[in-house]
């Protein structure tokens, strides 16, 4: 099976283990949907990037994946955390990651945000001039200094999804090349603010390793400018690293990306006579294919195609939906069968984009199968939500071949937590 992966993903005895876990009797211990994630792959994963970028800090983007668990993992493998939001900032700190290992990066940030990250006393990168004044009258009136960076929009293209560019000309993202120097110079005036660093992010799933040469090209480009007045600490050329979704599809290696980059990133440094860090963000790479997503097979109906309905919709996995994403299906207790029809698996939201995967030719199917999602690690379930009053999924972690429950499966109660009838309707 192409989608095999030794001591990770195997068929064993006609299903699909993971972790050498039947996923099968994980469906049926845990229900389903279930996203079922392996600690040793999470693991390998993180310490390959590692031990390619040798000495660099990785950031990794939590955006990517929310589970404290797996942050906690990834805290003491020793990586840092990129948050875009108060609530990634609280959590990558319950997680155990150091407030100095967390840059705040996200790029329409209130003003509690900003005080919350001043209380934290985490790294801010800054997206906007409005931001950089509030930051300053926040830090001022907290008696701090805030370590600071200026996140770019470094007007480069990778190759990937519109909706994961985030370094184009028109993206909402980062300030203006043109403008960025100018706002290093007033930076360093202000009260509260320390610049030490310049941050960009080009986009997501990008596997070429080309934009990743321009981007250190142009923001170094910018750096021998500021270094000019100010002594920057670290250049963090954000993250993005893609994975082979489609096993045929070919990915750079965390090696093939440092091959390109470190070397560049040296010469740039020694031709303007500086030595900042080098920061790097990786995400998806480090969690998407330590995941399974587990659905259930409700019915198999003919119509224009052959629809399989599961319980996981885009509710459960939305990447398909939103972005045309393609994820592996597996049969899990059919997967040693050949191939024998054509299928399109579709979810139990009242949507028409509630496709997960569109004609893949599958074993047989029927009622009470077990379909496997592969790669559902990155974007999986911190991006699920309650629509259709549907509670969310359990997570379970795999180790030592042991299955744990790491996030309880939501209740019709969880659905109502916080709201609120006001007595006049009682």
């Amino acid at each position: 099976m192409n989608y095999e992966i030794p001591g990770h993903l195997e068929v064993k005895k006609g299903h699909l283990h993971i972790g050498g876990v039947d996923t099968v009797q994980l469906a049926q211990q845990y229900g389903t949907p279930l996203y079922v994630t392996n600690e040793d792959r999470l693991r390998d994963n993180y310490r390959r990037f590692a031990k390619a970028f040798k000495g660099v800090p990785l950031f990794f983007a939590a955006k990517s994946n929310n589970s404290l668990v797996v942050q906690r993992i990834l805290a003491q493998e020793g990586a840092g955390a990129d948050a875009f939001s108060d609530g990634e900032i609280y959590l990558a700190r319950l997680a155990g990651i150091p407030a100095q290992k967390i840059l705040f990066t996200g790029n329409s940030k209130t003003d509690a945000e900003l005080a919350y990250a001043v209380e934290a006393g985490v790294m801010v990168s800054i997206d906007s001039h409005d931001e950089l004044i509030s930051l300053s009258h926040i830090a001022k009136a907290h008696g701090k200094t805030m370590n600071v960076a200026f996140r770019v929009n470094p007007e480069i293209s990778g190759d990937t999804h519109p909706k994961l560019a985030t370094g184009l000309k028109i993206s909402k993202f980062g300030i203006p090349r043109q403008e960025i120097v100018d706002t290093y110079k007033e930076a360093s005036k202000l009260p509260g603010i320390n610049p030490v660093g310049i941050h960009c992010h080009i986009g997501s799933q990008i596997l070429e390793v080309s934009p990743y040469v321009e981007t250190v090209n142009r923001m170094m480009d910018l750096v021998a400018q500021i270094s000019k007045f100010v002594d920057l600490e670290f250049v963090d050329i954000g993250g993005g690293f893609g994975i082979p979704y489609q096993k045929d599809v070919k990915a750079p290696t965390p090696q093939d990306y440092a091959k390109a980059i470190l070397p560049l990133y040296r010469k740039r440094c020694k031709e303007i006579g500086i030595s900042p860090e080098l920061h790097i963000e990786p995400g998806r790479y480090i969690v998407a294919d330590t995941t399974v997503l587990l659905t259930h097979v409700n019915t198999v109906k003919k119509a224009y195609s052959t629809f399989i309905g599961v319980d996981a919709g885009f509710n459960t996995l939305i990447r398909p939906a939103m972005y045309d994403s393609y994820h592996e299906v597996v049969v899990a207790n059919k997967a040693d069968k050949k191939s024998a029809s054509t299928y399109t698996v579709a979810g139990p939201i009242c949507e028409s984009g509630d496709i997960l995967a569109r004609d893949r030719k599958l074993p047989q199917v029927k009622k009470d199968d077990i379909i496997a999602l592969l790669d559902a690690g990155a974007y999986g379930f911190c991006m699920s939500s309650q629509y259709l009053a549907r509670p969310r999924s359990a997570e379970v972690l795999i180790h030592d071949g042991q299955a744990e429950l790491i996030r309880k499966r939501e209740t019709y109660d969880d659905l109502i937590q916080n709201q609120l009838i006001p007595g006049r309707l009682l």
